[in-house]
């Protein structure tokens, strides 16, 4: 290839790099953009239905990044869920904290591959801390160990995995769950070759939560006919009703029967930080495993997952590898992250979790804990109040389940339709669920962004909903 040739494939390539001004220009646009969407979210309705309108185009020559912007303020930010508002109270809300766009821009424009720690020592010295973070958080001993992951449900087969090779290596042992179960857990079962284990469904207790009774009659039922435990599968807040399973008596038992005890703790294990969330959460400390997403309980930006190990040797021992074209590098200090968790190329995700840490101060991600869980327990008790309405059991953390009882019809029915009347009038978001068969709404208060306006609003919007559709 001739030196015009290469002239020529460099300039066609010059919009890849961006001099200082053009940066400058495309930060600026950005950075308004971001200003116009955010200072528009108290106001924009929490859901938009109708799809998108438009295809994204992808043209050979370069675009305007106004027009650009256009397509992603018309096409993007406005159909579907308000994720980012105060008043999305639906499924379990992750927060989006500006602080952590901020890092997530410094990790994408360093580029610094973070899961080989000859690579990126500085990259991997701070996700590994805030790992230690998180560990000590959780009442973890020094030899604990973990990573970062894209969510709960990585974090959680990485668990799953790691409790394989350590107890389960040949299988046949079996599995406890709750039927309240994160869906992942099935899908990490699968993927780790144990979706045939011998499975033992446990029963619930009048609140939402693994009956100590169940798991011990099956345990022992087990024992005396010659099976093996191997996994028990508890949660720290489960998706139907926020509940938190008898963790320590958990652990009480999985100590007797040789058991390993996880904690699906995605959504509700990171409450330790605050006073209210450690009495709910007692006995966590005693997990094998646990996984925890921060972009949940710690408001960061969907995509933030970690997985934690009592003893890190066995996620090293279930992830650790190596290759041919790595060998130049000698063993270095810090634990790659690689080696303890299934993923090799990796996003720098730690900067989006010790950026708004450092920026924001610890104490106030305690503070904002406290107040969704007090938050929780205030509209539990009004909609206790208010007549027609229904509500389970106290939320332990920060979701609520609930319904309506009209005056005549099917109550099932009802609730579904109010689900829909709520969500479509867009003046809050709250996503619905099945308990014992039927049919209940649930507020997921766990935005930084929702306050005690937000959720009075939340409830206005139920009352009216609910009276709009009993005079139908």
């Amino acid at each position: 290839m001739t030196p015009a040739v290469l002239d020529a494939l460099r300039a066609a390539a010059r919009p890849l790099e961006p001099d200082a001004g053009e940066r400058a220009a495309l930060m600026a646009a950005v950075h308004a953009h971001a200003e116009r969407f955010l200072e528009s979210l108290p106001e924009r309705p929490t859901y938009v239905g109708g799809g998108v309108s438009a295809e994204p185009g992808f043209a050979d020559a370069p675009g305007s990044i106004d027009v650009a912007l256009a397509f992603v303020a018309d096409q993007v930010e406005t159909p579907g869920i308000a994720t980012a508002a105060g008043r999305f109270l639906g499924y379990i809300p992750g927060g989006g904290l500006f602080h952590a766009a901020l890092g997530d821009f410094l990790a994408a424009v360093s580029n610094k591959y973070a899961g080989f720690a000859p690579a990126a020592p500085g990259a991997v010295r701070l996700e590994n801390a805030c790992v230690r973070w998180m560990a000590d958080l959780i009442g973890f001993p020094a030899e604990a160990a973990g990573s970062l992951t894209s969510g709960g449900s990585i974090a959680n087969l990485a668990a799953i995995v790691a409790a394989r090779d350590a107890l389960d290596p040949d299988g046949g042992r079996a599995v406890y769950v709750a039927p309240t179960a994160h869906h992942c857990v099935d899908k990490a079962l699968k993927i780790a070759g144990r979706a045939s284990a011998p499975r033992r469904t446990l029963a619930l207790d009048d609140r939402y939560r693994i009956s100590l009774d169940s798991l011990e009659a099956a345990l022992e039922q087990d024992r005396r006919g010659g099976v093996r435990p191997w996994l028990v599968v508890a949660s720290a807040g489960t998706v139907d009703t926020g509940s938190v399973d008898p963790l320590a008596g958990i652990a009480d038992l999985c100590a007797h029967y040789g058991a390993w005890m996880h904690v699906d703790g995605a959504y509700g294990g990171l409450f330790m930080l605050c006073p209210e969330g450690r009495e709910a959460l007692q006995g966590i400390e005693r997990a094998d495993t646990l996984a925890v997403d921060p972009h949940k309980t710690l408001f960061l930006p969907y995509g933030t997952g970690a997985v934690l190990a009592r003893d890190g040797g066995k996620l090293r021992g279930a992830f650790s590898a190596t290759a041919d074209y790595l060998t130049e590098f000698a063993a270095h200090a810090d634990v790659s992250p690689a080696e303890l968790g299934p993923e090799l190329t990796r996003h720098f995700r730690a900067l989006r979790l010790w950026l708004p840490l450092q920026l924001a101060g610890v104490a106030a991600f305690r503070a904002a804990q406290s107040e969704k869980i007090a938050l929780a327990r205030y509209m539990h008790a009004r909609l206790s109040e208010l007549p027609g309405w229904e509500v389970a059991a106290p939320p332990d953390l920060s979701v609520l389940a609930f319904r309506y009882r009209p005056r005549q019809g099917d109550i099932d029915a009802f609730n579904e339709r109010l689900t829909a009347r709520v969500q479509e009038e867009g003046r809050a978001f709250m996503s619905s669920t099945r308990i014992h068969g039927h049919t209940h709404l649930r507020a997921a208060i766990l935005s930084f962004r929702t306050h005690l306006e937000h959720v009075d609003a939340a409830i206005d919007a139920l009352q009216d909903a609910a009276k709009a559709l009993e005079a139908e």
